[in-house]
């Protein structure tokens, strides 16, 4: 998940939005089919890494990840550690 990740922003550093967007694609495809241990990696790798990058470069995340990651996202943002 995490050499998903790096290509994924290897093509935005590169501006390819296209294959940006085929990424996440094939990430939320994989998110909604998949088991538990898919969702973690999805959630604990790809998108704690791919968020980071976007927050980092000024991207609008809200833009970039459709509803289900960007659902996913939110949650992680605030969980708290209590």
């Amino acid at each position: 998940m995490q050499a998903f990740a790096s290509l994924t922003k290897e093509y935005m550093i590169q501006g390819n939005m296209e294959r940006v967007k085929k990424c996440i694609q094939i990430v939320e495809e994989m998110y909604l089919n998949g088991n538990h241990e898919v969702k973690n990696a999805i959630s604990n790798v790809y998108l704690y890494s791919v968020t980071a990058f976007l927050e980092m470069h000024r991207y609008n995340v809200c833009k970039v990840l459709p509803q289900t990651l960007h659902t996913e996202y939110y949650k992680q943002i605030n969980t708290s550690d209590l």
